[in-house]
């Protein structure tokens, strides 16, 4: 599958905005503290793809209720579900100037990740988090996902790579009370979208 840019200008993918919010204290400080380990970017956006798949658990493993859309908010709480967590990781990735984009796949509901852009192409990660039958990895050799889709099931990759969260995704998150009611809400599809 091809990736397409949402827009073609760079920069896009690096800018801080209300949800991967890269300029608040708490991402700098995280993003900080993991640089202090990394040698070179490749090692950073692998040990901050590391942090957010293992250290920040998905909401609906660990039976947490809160919903968090903002990354700093999820790095304060240390919860969220994909797509929070893919916000906070693309806020880290950011921090250090590297490009990322939001990117989707559609299952039963629509399920969120991010790319990341390095030797002149887009490689998509999954920072979801791992558990039994998931085992996502960082990867620039071949992706290395939570899921695959099925075609045969009407499940797709979504070629579209997002500067800014998708409409549909943002909208429930923000109007999410809890977990549950956010269960109910969660969009089969983005629209427009093939």
């Amino acid at each position: 599958m091809e990736l397409i840019q949402e827009t073609p200008d760079l920069s896009a993918y690096l800018a801080a905005d209300e949800v991967i919010d890269h300029d608040h204290p708490i991402v700098r400080e995280a993003a900080a503290r993991l640089a202090k380990e990394a040698i070179d970017s490749y090692v950073y956006a692998r040990l901050a793809f590391e942090f957010v798949r293992d250290a920040i658990p998905h909401s609906q493993d660990s039976g947490d209720l809160r919903v968090t859309w903002r990354a700093s908010d999820v790095l304060e709480q240390g919860t969220g579900i994909c797509y929070a967590k893919a916000h906070a990781l693309a806020a880290l990735l950011r921090a250090e100037d590297i490009p990322t984009a939001l990117c989707y796949q559609k299952f039963d509901v629509v399920h969120g990740l991010v790319a990341v852009r390095f030797h002149g192409a887009w490689h998509r990660q999954d920072p979801r988090g791992n558990k039994p039958g998931v085992d996502a990895q960082f990867s620039l050799d071949g992706e290395r996902l939570a899921f695959t889709p099925a075609p045969e099931s009407n499940e797709m990759d979504y070629p579209v790579l997002y500067a800014e969260p998708h409409p549909a995704v943002l909208s429930v998150l923000k109007a999410a009370p809890d977990r549950p009611y956010l269960w109910k809400t969660l969009p089969t599809a983005l629209q427009g979208i093939r």
